[in-house]
């Protein structure tokens, strides 16, 4: 009967959690299973780039990441207005980062840009209308755009979105917010994702 939260990493052998905060499994994950992984020389964590990795997911986390929440479960105007003007300098900060920059912490890809990804991911489709971002929006921006777009190409990782799934998932999870379930249609965002990327020429 008690609340439960994903993501959870679970212990098969002692039947437990190990943790259920997605910053520790993501570092847990690139490090602690090295010995099962099929790409182990892959390190999302680099020693030389841990500070700044550690720098932009606390701005990124607090306004973008958790921003998006902080909008749309806003109880008051005042709330609301401070974390979307946040969340508005945030996105146009990773904007103007990525304009000079392949990927958000240099020209290497870190759990830094997975974290941000999953985010821009779903702004267009869920945030902008359920929790009231629409100040900004990935798909009017080239260079998020195309940044999204590359990151959904690398092998694997389209594999993993399942876009109807996601829609579905926030809006009939929050009755507060919408208490009939209805799901927008949108404008199949996934669709921009496909196209190619520019990424590739910085």
């Amino acid at each position: 009967e008690g609340k439960y939260t994903v993501p959870i990493l679970w212990d098969t052998q002692k039947n437990t959690i190990v943790s259920n905060e997605s910053s520790e499994i993501i570092r847990m994950l690139n490090s602690e299973f090295n010995d099962f992984s099929s790409n182990p020389q892959l390190d999302l964590y680099p020693e030389e780039l841990r500070e700044d990795i550690d720098s932009i997911n606390s701005w990124v986390y607090e306004r973008l990441n958790n921003g998006v929440y902080r909008c749309g479960f806003a109880k008051s105007q005042e709330a609301y207005d401070k974390a979307i003007d946040e969340l508005t300098e945030a996105f146009d900060k990773v904007e103007g980062i990525l304009k000079k920059n392949r990927y958000i912490a240099g020209e290497k890809f870190t759990e830094a840009d997975i974290r941000l990804f999953v985010t821009l991911l779903r702004f267009d489709e869920v945030y902008i209308v359920y929790f009231k971002t629409n100040t900004r929006s990935v798909a009017d921006s080239p260079v998020l755009l195309n940044y999204v777009r590359e990151i959904y190409q690398m092998p694997g990782v389209k594999e993993t979105v399942n876009m109807e799934q996601i829609k579905a998932h926030y809006y009939c999870s929050h009755p507060s917010l919408n208490p009939f379930s209805i799901v927008p249609r949108g404008f199949n965002f996934e669709a921009l994702l496909e196209e190619p990327h520019n990424r590739s020429n910085m």
